[in-house]
């Protein structure tokens, strides 16, 4: 066998995943002490947003009756919603439910002895002060069941951003400790990495009032404030 033969046999021998691998790229190598630093940053605002569900519950012999009564309320409550100058765009409805009621006795079976309507809608203040008062307005036209308020931050992009300033300063203050500690110096970041945090609204009203018709005082709700957090980790360069 020939020189050259022998070569085209040996290259065949070789496998193809080996043949076909790629060098490995050089490791870059820093000259120096790598730290890595997770901070919470956080800012306070108060919430600007308030969100009810104003709902309307009735009960007649029949269903017709039930579902007529409570549209006729559910109508009253959306006009009042309308004249208090709540958009459009910040009413929406929530539930709609037809329960029969049963009256329950021993060894016989369930007797329907009438119908509950519901109806529900969530309603957005973007005037908190104003969203007791409204809702007083509400339970005088026929709402008779009330959840909430789930209180919010309508745009908190600003708030996010002072979380991230406060993040990365006390990243920074935490990698100087570290640096006199070890008799060393901070001499620059090598990357930052965002992770959880950020504005986390209320998923949902809270149910915490079923109101009546009568009323003692004006329903009050107070905003005070909600914290906005952003979670970072700083990669510093030590030397």
């Amino acid at each position: 066998m020939n020189t050259i033969a022998i070569l085209a046999a040996a290259a065949a021998a070789v496998p193809l995943s080996a043949a076909a691998q790629v060098p490995a790229q050089p490791v870059a190598m820093v000259d120096g002490t790598i730290l890595d630093v997770t901070a919470v940053g956080k800012t306070s605002m108060t919430p600007d947003v308030a969100t009810i569900r104003a709902g309307v519950v009735t009960q007649a012999t029949t269903a017709e009756a039930a579902l007529a009564d409570n549209a006729q309320r559910v109508q009253r409550v959306l006009a009042a919603l309308k004249s208090a100058r709540v958009a459009d765009r910040d009413i929406q409805t929530s539930t709609i439910s037809l329960q029969p009621q049963y009256r329950y006795g021993e060894n016989v079976p369930p007797v329907i002895t009438g119908y509950q309507a519901s109806n529900t809608v969530s309603v957005r203040f973007r005037d908190v002060a104003r969203s007791g008062a409204i809702l007083d307005a509400l339970v005088k036209v026929g709402a008779n069941q009330i959840d909430g308020p789930s209180l919010s931050i309508d745009k908190p992009d600003a708030a996010e951003d002072t979380a991230r300033t406060d993040a990365i300063a006390k990243a920074r203050a935490r990698a100087e400790v570290y640096a006199r500690a070890a008799g060393l110096r901070v001499d620059r970041i090598l990357s930052i990495t965002e992770g959880g945090g950020g504005y986390q609204p209320p998923m949902a009203p809270m149910p915490v009032m079923a109101m009546r018709m009568e009323k003692a005082a004006d329903t009050a709700i107070a905003p005070g404030e909600q914290d906005v957090t952003v979670t970072t980790t700083v990669r510093f360069l030590l030397k």
